[in-house]
């Protein structure tokens, strides 16, 4: 079974074996509205824990996508270019961004799990 951390920034990582699967949570979806455009990185780009990865844009404002942790881009959702609505419809499924070779698994100590997101996810009501 696969585990999820996420950020206070509201993106998720689904973690599968050595790389982990990147996209915007539904609390991220539902207040950006309507996805109209998402700009996905290069695979095989590298990035730090914190880096700008990617851009989703929306009819109400554009926001940058985080790497959650250090590592490099394996795959990109190809389907977005054409589909950026998939992000509304299942932002945790179809909807995912990009897979991420995890290059040091430390960092995922910093995230939260499903318990925690939910808890902080109050304090911002």
């Amino acid at each position: 079974m696969s585990e999820t951390r996420y950020t206070k920034d509201h993106e998720y990582i689904r973690i599968e074996g050595d790389a982990g699967v990147v996209g915007i949570t539904d609390y991220a979806q539902k207040a950006l509205g309507d996805v109209v455009f998402v700009e996905l990185p290069e695979v095989g780009k590298a990035f730090r824990k914190g880096e700008q990865a990617a851009v989703v844009e929306s009819v109400k404002a554009a926001s940058e996508v985080y790497a959650p942790v250090s590592g490099a881009i394996a795959a990109v959702n190809g389907a977005l270019e054409k589909a950026p609505g998939d992000v509304n419809e299942e932002a945790m499924g179809k909807g995912w961004f990009f897979r991420l070779m995890i290059s040091d698994k430390a960092e995922l100590a910093g995230l939260m799990d499903e318990a925690a997101y939910q808890a902080f996810l109050k304090t911002l009501e």
